[in-house]
């Protein structure tokens, strides 16, 4: 094995986000397993791709978010506008999850920085009253960053944030 490719296999394994730079580390990280499923996958999954810009990667989260699902390269391709060619460097790496917006089994996050105070009392554990300060709190400090800001600044439990943090997508 080349020397150059066991620093990039060291890299990889310790940096989750370390961005892929070519076809070479692409098959790397497949090989170790590294998956990205697209159906989930944040902004800085998708800019752990090679070619990806940060305005593809934000459109391509805001598509799934609102609902959108992806169930083939081709279908990134399209929203991104660039030819299915240019992708198929990262099929080895892509997953193509389905995902049933009516499973109780697999909720669909909400974003808590534009959900609506109806949007927010339907996750469960939380109720009108926790809707209304995660609304109130966003409205007087802005935008939460992550989990542990909303945990931090709501003043939640660990033990809530832990049971809340599948339903939330920052």
């Amino acid at each position: 094995m080349n020397p150059n490719w066991q620093d990039i296999r060291v890299r990889i394994q310790r940096d989750p986000y370390y961005r892929l730079g070519s076809a070479d580390e692409i098959a790397i990280a497949a090989e170790l397993g590294i998956k990205i499923d697209v159906n989930q996958a944040s902004v800085d999954d998708w800019l752990r791709l090679p070619g990806i810009s940060i305005h593809q990667a934000r459109c391509l989260v805001e598509l799934v978010e609102s609902g959108m699902q992806f169930y083939s390269l081709e279908d990134i391709a399209a929203a991104i506008s660039v030819p299915v060619q240019r992708l198929m460097p990262l099929k080895p790496i892509l997953q193509f999850c389905y995902y049933d917006p009516e499973s109780t089994v697999t909720p669909t996050p909400i974003n808590p920085n534009i959900a609506s105070v109806e949007e927010l009392a339907k996750i469960p554990l939380v109720d009108l009253f926790l809707a209304r300060a995660i609304a109130q709190n966003r409205q007087d400090l802005g935008k939460y960053r992550n989990l542990a800001d909303f945990q931090r600044r709501l003043a939640l439990s660990p033990q809530l944030t832990s049971q809340l943090m599948h339903y939330l997508r920052f």
